[in-house]
């Protein structure tokens, strides 16, 4: 089996044929030459005396682009060209370039593009021959690395999986080969886990799941290599950081946010929503697992706990963490009997009764700080108070009836009844 080591060889050849496979081109041409993979990110360029656009400098840069040019891209004929295809000025999207585009493909799947300027002159017969035969060479080399990066990442998955597992021994074993293999990084690690939920309940489609997928693999790809290790699963993914390094504690809060944002683009759907929770760091890659199951309890409370936020830390899940290692049922049973009957209570201020008594506990019983926070008058306040104590019968003067229905409000929260 080939080692990471030489994972890291055929991926540096890799770049290193694409560039001379550019190089020669451009000089056959006598213009500026460019191969992007399938999402445009760019693979490899020639040095040449021509304007460039800002899509061009930033792709050069950052090594990819929006989604939106990616998807005016294909509109205009990249999707499913098998010749030479333009695509236009559109200036809106920093294209003020126009290009000729010949696509790469390995037995008819798209692996990228061959890009000219349309600003250096059109392109005849004999130019085009040679890009076909460029395009041709191209493929076959991002098949090959195709199928050794493949290869690399089956092997990442099954270690990721044993690194998961409830033997200890099991999980020892797959970090330490994780960090021989060079796949990742020895040393402390967190585990991040995102989700995709429609807010209408429906079936996640399989575009669902590969967008959570695409946006885990950019998240993975902003990071340090080695640094990071991903499994998608059914109806999540996760990706195991390290964070040996305080760059990458320091950046992982944006980096989210962005591959958050890329999912939801990605899906393209209305009414749907992403969470994504982050454990707590453990020591090793072999002591992760509590933090995957952390991570995962986060996403999961987020999603009904609205107020906490998309983006969730288990250590900011508060008494919801501890509540939520509690099966429903138990839960359900647990709620106090007068907030239920205050659940259940049909008046058109249930509602207002409902916030007045979470925000009235939420502040500790002050009435000042309440009335502030509700803008109410204390006179209304008080009011509501009284109607609380009937509908619920408990005493807001009590402890223990303050601590058995603030408690009860948040199992509510969690169980999604408000």
């Amino acid at each position: 089996m080939l080692q990471s080591g030489e994972f890291d060889s055929y991926s540096s050849t890799m770049a290193g044929e694409l560039q001379h496979l550019v190089d020669t081109t451009g000089r056959r041409l006598d213009r500026s030459v460019a191969i992007d993979d399938a999402q445009i990110r760019l693979l490899a360029y020639n040095s040449h005396d021509s304007a460039v656009d800002s899509v061009r400098m930033n792709s050069v840069l950052q090594r990819n682009v929006s989604r939106e040019i990616v998807d005016f891209i294909y509109a205009s004929g990249g999707r499913k060209a098998l010749d030479l295809f333009t695509v236009p000025v559109n200036e809106e999207l920093g294209l003020t370039l126009g290009r000729v585009g010949m696509p790469i493909r390995y037995r008819n799947a798209l692996l990228g593009f061959v890009w000219l300027l349309i600003s250096e002159g059109e392109v005849d017969e004999d130019q085009a021959e040679v890009l076909r035969h460029t395009a041709d060479a191209a493929a076959m080399i991002l098949h090959r690395e195709q199928l050794l990066d493949e290869l690399s990442r089956s092997r990442e998955r099954e270690l990721t999986r044993d690194v998961l597992s409830g033997e200890r021994s099991l999980r020892e074993d797959a970090a330490s080969r994780l960090a021989d293999e060079g796949l990742m990084v020895a040393g402390p690690a967190v585990a991040v886990t995102m989700l995709l939920r429609p807010v209408d309940r429906s079936t996640l489609t399989e575009r669902d799941r590969l967008s959570v997928a695409v946006g885990v693999d950019q998240l993975r790809r902003r990071l340090p290599r080695n640094s990071a290790i991903q499994l998608d699963r059914p109806d999540h993914s996760l990706l195991i950081v390290s964070v040996a390094e305080r760059s990458t504690q320091t950046h992982l809060d944006s980096l989210i946010v962005a591959a958050r944002e890329r999912v939801l683009s990605e899906s393209g759907r209305q009414n749907i929503e992403c969470w994504v929770g982050i454990g707590e760091p453990r020591t090793s890659v072999a002591d992760v697992r509590e933090s995957y199951e952390e991570s995962r309890r986060s996403a999961d409370v987020a999603q009904v706990v609205k107020v906490l936020g998309n983006v969730v830390r288990y250590r900011d899940l508060g008494v919801y963490g501890l509540l939520a290692e509690l099966s429903e049922d138990r839960l359900e049973n647990s709620i106090h009997s007068g907030l239920q009957s205050l659940l259940c209570h049909e008046d058109s201020k249930s509602e207002a009764l409902l916030a007045t008594l979470e925000s009235f506990l939420d502040n500790a019983g002050d009435v000042k700080r309440t009335s502030e926070a509700l803008c109410v008058h204390r006179g209304s306040l008080y009011y509501r108070l009284r109607r609380i104590q009937e509908i619920t019968r408990a005493d807001l003067a009590n402890g223990d009836d303050r601590l058995a229905l603030h408690l009860s409000l948040k199992v509510a929260r969690l169980l999604d009844l408000r």
